[in-house]
């Protein structure tokens, strides 16, 4: 069972990544745990595929556990469902040793770890993703967030999971979108650190959205390993783990202005990507070829790559400026040098990147 350890000190965890371990959590929970009483978080649609087995897991490890179902999507990410959960832990008394199980997607580890985080200053918790997406991405790294109307993920904490368990079996039940738009964030670290990784994507991309199984353990276990070797030198994001928002500026503005609904949030990194690259490009920071490397890659994975007309360069620059990544009234973006090698400039002017995000509307 492939492996992979978060070293945080106290807060270190294992990610788990293999084929067919769902059945498996009680088990690999049970020795971490301090208490019986877990709460799984699920949304409707996944509950139907995985609730089940889960749970059973849980209740032949000894545990008491019980099942919260929240509606699908990234609009109840929201502080309606962060209150309503809340309600949930204090109703069936969950105390300070008490686990809380994120089973499904991103919209479900951010939601949950975000509870986790808050409920009584802070109870344990464990990531089961379900999708691409949130296994190489949401699941890794202890940030928690819920939306805001104004922006992306604007409230949240840092609170890192007790395990990560990543069945690559659950990627069957996604659809071919939802494939793709995990693999915008497994493209992202390869462009930023990882040249190998995105050799090896290219190779391999038809076996990969075919779901081959020892593909997809062997790119998801690399993608993850990348992540916390970022993730283990800065935990809060002071500075190196800022790499990892590639993309995540222009894309989260994007999804902001899209009211959350247009766009999965690979779909809009992918964008995101394709324009940090033409910036680079203009800034002379990148080669035009590598920038047309990654496209390429981005649009043979099935992937968006330019902002749609109705979106006016200003609008997103202003809803830019509403994110986490803003500092002292500056974009700080993640821009590339190669594939393989990203830098953090705060010193692009407004006039510059609304060039960019021009000509991203049509090359």
């Amino acid at each position: 069972m492939p492996s992979i350890r978060v070293e945080l000190g106290e807060n270190s965890y294992p990610i788990i990544v293999d084929q067919g371990v769902l059945n498996q959590l009680g088990s690999l929970l049970k020795p971490k745990a301090k208490s019986e009483k877990t709460l799984i978080v699920v949304d409707a649609i996944v509950s139907k595929h995985y609730s089940r087995p889960v749970l059973e897991s849980l209740l032949r490890a000894g545990f008491d556990s019980r099942i919260v179902e929240i509606p699908v999507g990234e609009e109840h990410k929201s502080l309606e469902w962060f209150a309503k959960l809340h309600d949930q832990l204090i109703d069936r008394r969950m105390d300070r040793s008490s686990t809380l199980i994120a089973l499904g997607g991103g919209v479900i580890g951010d939601l949950a770890g975000f509870v986790a985080a808050t409920y009584m200053r802070g109870i344990p918790y464990v990531q089961v993703p379900t999708t691409l997406l949130a296994q190489v991405d949401a699941s890794v790294g202890g940030k928690t967030a819920i939306n805001h109307p104004k922006g992306k993920n604007l409230i949240g904490a840092f609170h890192q999971p007790k395990l990560v368990l990543i069945d690559v079996a659950t990627l069957q039940s996604l659809s071919p979108r939802d494939i793709r738009s995990g693999l915008a964030e497994i493209i992202k670290h390869g462009v930023i650190m990882d040249v190998p990784l995105f050799d090896q994507i290219e190779a391999n991309l038809d076996a990969i959205l075919d779901l081959e199984g020892s593909v997809l353990i062997d790119i998801i276990a690399r993608s993850c390993a990348d992540k916390v070797k970022v993730v283990t030198q800065d935990e809060k994001e002071s500075g190196l783990r800022e790499i990892l928002n590639y993309g995540h500026t222009f894309g989260h503005a994007l999804e902001a202005l899209t009211d959350y609904n247009t766009y999965r949030h690979g779909e809009a990194v992918a964008i995101g990507m394709n324009c940090a690259a033409q910036l680079s490009v203009n800034l002379g920071m990148l080669d035009a070829a590598d920038r047309k490397r990654q496209k390429n890659l981005l649009q043979r994975a099935g992937l968006p790559v330019h902002f749609p007309s109705e979106i006016q360069p200003e609008q997103l620059i202003e809803t830019m400026y509403l994110d986490k990544k803003a500092r002292g009234g500056r974009l700080r973006l993640i821009l590339a040098k190669r594939i393989g090698g990203v830098m953090i400039r705060n010193d692009v002017d407004d006039t510059t990147i609304a060039e960019a995000i021009a000509q991203c509307m049509k090359d």
